[in-house]
């Protein structure tokens, strides 16, 4: 199985969402790096309010670099260059908000995000994406409702931390 890229989902639906959030989805052109890609080649990047990609750039990098954006706090966010930071606690938030904001995507959904964080080689600690967003990220969804990012029933704000 290959991992679903912005080529194969709408990225007006993907920047729509994201711009919920004061995020600016920037598209770049085939074999351009990608400005503020933490790890490079096709990774999604992060520089101030923009997220870029490229259409071979996995959406669940672009949910992921996303839900960074969301998840850092102000003094954070106005710096932010490349790396977004952050500890354990809030990586763990980042992962359980990209499977949330999948499921606002018509042509990924919960289940997508699951199977391609597990087919890139996202690790958690009961083997796969699914088990852990079921039954090991209670700390990670209470930290989402402590910071105002989601509610108690898992619905989405659409606010950033802070």
């Amino acid at each position: 199985m290959t991992v679903l890229r912005i080529a194969d989902i709408d990225h007006r639906s993907l920047s729509q969402l994201l711009s919920r959030f004061g995020l600016d989805l920037r598209l770049v052109s085939e074999g351009s790096d990608i400005p503020g890609s933490y790890w490079g080649e096709s990774e999604a990047g992060l520089r101030s309010h923009e997220l870029f990609v490229r259409l071979d750039t996995p959406v669940h990098s672009a949910l992921h670099e996303g839900a960074h954006f969301i998840c850092m706090d102000s003094s954070r966010r106005m710096g932010l260059h490349t790396d977004a930071g952050g500890d354990f606690a809030e990586e763990d938030a980042v992962c359980y908000l990209q499977i949330l904001l999948a499921t606002h995507l018509d042509e990924v959904g919960r289940e997508r995000m699951f199977a391609d964080m597990d087919e890139w080689g996202y690790t958690f600690r009961l083997g796969s994406a699914q088990t852990w967003f079921e039954q090991d990220a209670i700390t990670a969804r209470d930290w989402l409702i402590r910071e105002g990012v989601i509610g108690a029933d898992d619905s989405i704000r659409f606010a950033v931390r802070g």
